[in-house]
């Protein structure tokens, strides 16, 4: 694995008591009105911060960096937020309730070593999607600007064994938390500062040797590269540099409190879509079966069918016009081994790859769209694709007009993610929804 380390992180109240309005979720789920009501709670809180500018899928005017960068300083200067004297490394769990069942995700807030994407000899980092241009660019002019990684990176470690689990799990079943704080949406988090030697080296060699896939934060690691790489362009950067390592929580696959979305798609800007065109485009392709019902039962609808059909991918289509319900089913169980056979099956298999490359390359773009791009959503719930249905714009996407047919996914399985990632390939984009997101503001890396 790559090298993993504690850091002096720059804390709210020093790192200690309740900071429940001073966190926020990431910024990439996030809009304008989610923003005001975090600063109406606390004019402090780390959204001014972590997103000066909306929407942060593109990049802002530079006053909005330069505003952020001024408000972190502000902080820093009057004391509301304070770097710690001694490296550490923080034990960080999440309490949360998710499709019905209670969690307590562990994980270890950490550094690790700012190393290029890529399987590598003792254990490498390793992606899982693709990523978009604009959050990169957005991303690179906060970071610059603040001289700082403001939201850790969600880290994947294989954990065999369950020894980088216990070591975290130990150190919370000794004693209370230094740090709690509650979020919006009812996710409980806790956080114990570790300073000793002895605990920190017990969960460095648990994590000897292990690759570290890139959970959630493709954008925020990737940004970390190049800010890297502008700073080396420059002239020599000390091995101690701040830069050459990567604020990261870490969470072992064998922790039981690990749960995964899905995240589906609504599709629209389509010029010569119908449900009724789609059916007749996707004839051989896909076999279309009625659902019945409304949209609340699409899911129990997509898990009936894929019981019955286990060698088989099936989706939940929405029509958004009309309202109907329908489950769609590949015809073939490996609809993409002619068009990809350089992938391993295990890409060519996963829902959101055949979204993207049967439903939308070989349907919507070509037969429904004469050749153009689809306008794309990605919302996790099936509640919010029928917001998204009613012309709302949410942290997902959409806007007024926007929808015409959403595809219902059922959530990417973890050793797929895993078998993906090793394999040195990318699934498309928003691939998975690890819930909950990391909360951000609990620490800060300052990068100077």
């Amino acid at each position: 694995m790559p090298g993993v380390y504690p850091f002096r992180a720059l804390q709210f109240s020093g790192g200690t008591g309740d900071v429940s309005s001073l966190i926020a979720p990431p910024y990439d789920v996030l809009d304008a009105a989610g923003k005001a009501r975090l600063l109406a709670k606390n004019a402090d809180n780390i959204v001014a911060i972590d997103l000066p500018h909306v929407p942060a899928k593109e990049l802002g005017p530079p006053a909005a960096y330069q505003g952020a960068a001024d408000g972190l300083k502000r902080l820093a200067a009057t004391g509301a937020m304070a770097r710690r004297a001694a490296p550490a490394m923080f034990a960080y769990r999440q309490r949360f309730e998710f499709r019905g069942k209670k969690f307590d995700r562990c994980g270890m807030a950490c550094a690790v070593e700012t190393l290029p994407f890529g399987p590598r000899a003792g254990g490498g980092i390793l992606p899982h999607e693709q990523t978009f241009s604009g959050p990169k660019e957005d991303r690179m002019a906060l970071m610059k600007a603040t001289r700082a990684q403001l939201s850790p990176i969600f880290g994947l470690y294989a954990d065999d064994r369950g020894e980088g689990t216990e070591v975290v799990r130990r150190v919370m079943g000794a004693r209370k938390p230094d740090m709690t704080a509650r979020s919006d949406d009812g996710v409980s988090h806790e956080v114990w500062t570790i300073e000793d030697a002895p605990t920190i080296g017990a969960f460095q060699k648990a994590l000897a040797g292990e690759d570290v896939f890139i959970a959630d934060g493709h954008h925020r690691y990737t940004t970390a590269l190049n800010y890297l790489k502008g700073l080396e362009e420059k002239g020599a950067v000390g091995a101690d540099h701040p830069a050459r390592r990567c604020m990261i929580v870490l969470v072992g696959m064998s922790d039981p409190g690990l749960a995964i979305g899905p995240t589906h798609r609504v599709l629209g800007g389509m010029k010569d879509y119908t449900f009724e065109a789609f059916a007749k485009a996707s004839a051989g392709l896909l076999d279309i079966a009625p659902a019945g019902g409304d949209a609340k039962g699409v899911e129990a609808a997509i898990e009936a069918r894929a019981r019955a059909n286990p060698d088989r991918n099936v989706f939940g289509l929405i029509d958004m016009a009309s309202g109907r319900v329908c489950t769609g089913m590949t015809t073939s169980p490996d609809p993409l081994a002619t068009g990809f056979s350089a992938k391993p099956r295990a890409w060519r298999t996963l829902d959101v790859a055949l979204v993207q490359h049967l439903i939308v390359e070989q349907v919507c773009q070509p037969k429904l769209n004469a050749g153009q791009p689809v306008k794309w959503a990605f919302p996790h719930s099936v509640d919010e694709v029928m917001e998204i249905a009613s012309g709302a714009e949410t942290g997902a996407g959409g806007g007024a007009g926007f929808a015409q047919v959403a595809v219902i996914v059922r959530p990417t399985p973890l050793p797929a993610v895993r078998d993906v990632s090793r394999a040195n390939e990318l699934m498309p984009q928003k691939s998975t929804f690890f819930y909950p997101k990391l909360a951000t503001g609990l620490f800060v890396n300052p990068l100077e």
